[in-house]
């Protein structure tokens, strides 16, 4: 899959802007705040969901949340758009024709790495959870309907949990669908740590290998067995029901890490360490998907690496089919991208982002 055009009307600090796309890595830069993000945000809108900044339709409209905005690109030979007019929800069109959200995933993989994803291994649960689900779809486009099919279950189950419903019909038909979605979703997530670790080991790099574990939320391997699920469900009725909420599941899952010869969890390592483990996953994410040519984004990427991480990662990309987009505050950051990326030079002119490309 190949991303050739992709243009933005009323996003962000963008009223328009038009860029025709090859298979160069591109490197964009410019002062903070001048709307470098906001270029990586609009890719990101290409996947399921609400984009690598994960807000609300109305808030990524131009001139505020009483404006619309939209989107265009052109992958491989389908025509995609998508926006949101003023006061309305995002919507998508495919060749012209409307098309679900999830519609997006099974058409471009995208991977994203921005700053607030440099505290994921000290950062609460939830956070690793949405990483991993992010890893995961990228793998698994169905992943998305999965889980949508268990928060609806797991939401039904929590009404009846909080009114103090005590009829185990109901709460059976519900853990029964709870399970056979949450048995999928963490095969889904399993299969994308296989993959992710496969592509680590049978990489040469610089950046640390991690060991990768799918965790329950009482810290103990997680399974995918449905039956196992629903059990674990009907026995934890009582507890969930004086809580008022489900105590148990895929949806308090986590994700462990550790590296070395010492198995040194991730929470324990340097920043630096943090940074270019999270990098490693990004990296192997993108060997693993090398068949469907991901796209990858990266923000702000040379935060907490020395110049030797840098041109490191910046000959790993160069290698790896697929498109990458990346940004940072000065051309000086991307030196060693010099004569094998387009450069883009982004400046703000009062409340307007304007691009200067330099080829």
């Amino acid at each position: 899959m190949t991303l050739s055009h992709l243009a933005l009307a009323q996003f962000r600090s963008w009223p328009r802007l038009a860029l025709e796309l090859d298979a160069r890595p591109v490197a964009i830069f410019g002062p903070n705040g001048a709307g470098k993000t906001n270029i990586l945000e609009a890719l990101s809108m290409l996947s399921p969901g609400r984009g690598m900044r994960s807000v609300a339709p109305q808030d990524q409209a131009r001139r505020g949340p009483d404006a619309g905005w939209r989107i265009r690109a052109t992958i491989d030979d389908h025509a995609v758009e998508t926006g949101a007019a003023p006061g309305e929800g995002r919507q998508v069109t495919i060749d012209d024709k409307p098309a679900p959200q999830v519609a997006l995933g099974a058409l471009l993989r995208l991977i994203w790495l921005t700053p607030t994803m440099d505290r994921l291994w000290t950062d609460a649960p939830e956070v690793r959870r949405r990483f991993l689900d992010r890893l995961t779809l990228s793998f698994a486009p169905g992943h998305a309907e999965e889980a949508l099919a268990y928060e609806k279950a797991m939401r039904d189950r929590n009404r009846l949990l909080r009114d103090d419903v005590r009829d185990e019909r109901w709460y059976r038909v519900l853990e029964a669908r709870m399970a056979e979605a949450g048995a999928a979703i963490t095969r889904n997530r399993q299969e994308a740590l296989a993959r992710i670790m496969q592509a680590q080991a049978g990489a040469e790099t610089s950046f640390p290998s991690a060991r990768l574990v799918l965790l329950a939320g009482d810290g103990e391997a997680d399974d995918a067995d449905a039956d196992s699920i629903a059990a674990r469900l009907a026995a934890m009725r009582h507890r969930d029901m004086a809580a008022g909420r489900t105590l148990t599941g895929p949806h308090r899952a986590d994700l462990g890490a550790s590296w070395g010869p010492q198995d040194m969890p991730a929470a324990l390592s340097s920043t630096g360490e943090q940074k270019a483990l999270l990098l490693s996953l990004i990296l192997a994410n993108a060997r693993a998907l090398a068949p469907e040519r991901p796209v990858v984004l990266l923000d702000e990427v040379a935060a907490h690496l020395d110049a030797g991480r840098r041109a490191a990662l910046y000959d790993e990309i160069t290698a790896l089919p697929a498109q990458a987009f990346l940004t940072g505050t000065g051309r000086e950051l991307f030196a060693a991208l010099d004569g094998r990326a387009r450069f883009l030079h982004v400046e703000r002119e009062g409340e307007a982002s304007t691009l200067t490309d330099e080829g």
